[in-house]
């Protein structure tokens, strides 16, 4: 068994909230008025009539009925269907930075540490705001931490990925704490014109302390890290530096996030099942004596056909799998760790199992007990 703890987690999340009903209003205006001006285009048969959205499709097809995000008026606003941010200021705070140091200061404080305390930062995101200088040290940089700092990405698996460097970090000797922090700004890499895309994401960020021998109350001993990858096309997003050097030029909407549900439900939700359950039985626990599962927030059929094949029952109980996908909406790599942070109030020698996955495929596992 190892010494290496998840010592603390804080989270943060924006104060805008849209609900599916507002989320449907607007987008079905978008629809009528696209309609109606393209009503001759769509007779001739030169594009295709936009089919409204509803509350109940969304509900249905995802299990969300909320989300927070940087800004509503802009997603909201018919003429827009997009958030309001702004470029850069060298120097000012990006808004990944300040989403990261909200939440780093409520995993410290959960973990009973102070920044000098932090050998390491790192940064694992979906969306990133920029290629470089890392947002890592940025965050090292205004936390005052000393010591070394990168990010990575690894899609929604990014968190679990993160966790799993930072146990390796520790368990080389080349630190004792590390503050791994996942900023997930997804909104702007949204297409809400997109009836089957326009309402998967929501805004939030996830900060968790890894630490050797950790004293904290709500301290887990991490037991066992398993992880897996397989190329996919299927959740995809091309945006990036090349696309102003292409000469095959792409409209914005082609260029942003991208994904065959079908075919990620098909592929994802065995492959997470089947490591999962390889993972516990390698590590001779039965399935039934996990407390919880923390999966990553992706899409309720999801969740629950995973736990499902886990534990070998059709009976889904929300008290052993949370789903705080109904709130925040699928949250990118951030969703198990915020699952995580909300519902962990578990007993002594209790055992979990977090786990993200997403594009790439990626898979990550990680069993907890409760010290």
């Amino acid at each position: 068994m190892s010494d290496i703890h998840i010592a603390g987690t804080g989270i943060w999340y924006p104060e805008d909230k849209i609900s599916n009903l507002e989320l449907v209003e607007s987008y079905n205006n978008y629809v009528k008025r696209f309609n109606i001006d393209n009503n001759q285009k769509i007779n001739s048969g030169d594009i295709s009539r936009m089919e409204e959205s509803s509350v109940e499709f969304i509900e249905k097809a995802s299990g969300i009925k909320s989300r927070h995000v940087i800004d509503k008026d802009g997603i909201l606003d018919i003429d827009r269907m997009m958030p309001k941010v702004v470029n850069e200021d060298h120097n000012k705070l990006s808004i990944h930075a300040q989403a990261g140091i909200n939440a780093a200061i409520k995993a410290m404080n959960q973990a009973d540490i102070t920044s000098d305390q932090i050998d390491a930062v790192i940064v694992g995101t979906s969306h990133s705001v920029r290629n470089y200088p890392a947002l890592a040290i940025e965050i090292q940089k205004e936390l005052d931490i000393t010591g070394y700092a990168y990010d990575m990405l690894v899609g929604c698996s990014s968190t679990t990925f993160a966790i799993n460097n930072a146990y390796s970090d520790i368990a080389s000797g080349l630190a004792k704490t590390i503050l791994v922090i996942n900023p997930e700004i997804s909104t702007p890499a949204v297409n809400f014109t997109h009836r089957d895309k326009h309402f998967i994401f929501g805004d939030g960020c996830v900060a968790t302390i890894i630490q050797k021998n950790s004293n904290s109350a709500k301290s887990f001993k991490i037991v066992d890290r398993k992880l897996l990858t397989q190329f996919s096309n299927n959740i995809r997003s091309n945006y990036g530096y090349l696309n102003r050097a292409a000469t095959d030029h792409k409209n914005d909407n082609e260029l942003l996030f991208h994904q065959n549900g079908r075919g990620v439900f098909k592929d994802v939700c065995p492959l997470v099942a089947t490591l999962i359950s390889d993972q516990l039985k390698a590590n001779n626990i039965p399935a039934n004596e996990i407390s919880k599962f923390w999966l990553h927030q992706a899409n309720g059929k999801m969740i629950r056909l995973i736990t499902s094949k886990i534990l070998g029952t059709d009976d889904f109980d929300q008290n052993i799998t949370p789903m705080p996908i109904k709130e925040f909406g699928n949250l990118a790599s951030a969703g198990s760790m915020f699952a995580f942070n909300l519902y962990n109030d578990l007993n002594k020698g209790d055992k979990g199992v977090i786990c993200s996955f997403g594009a790439g495929y990626s898979i990550c596992s990680i069993i907890v007990e409760k010290t």
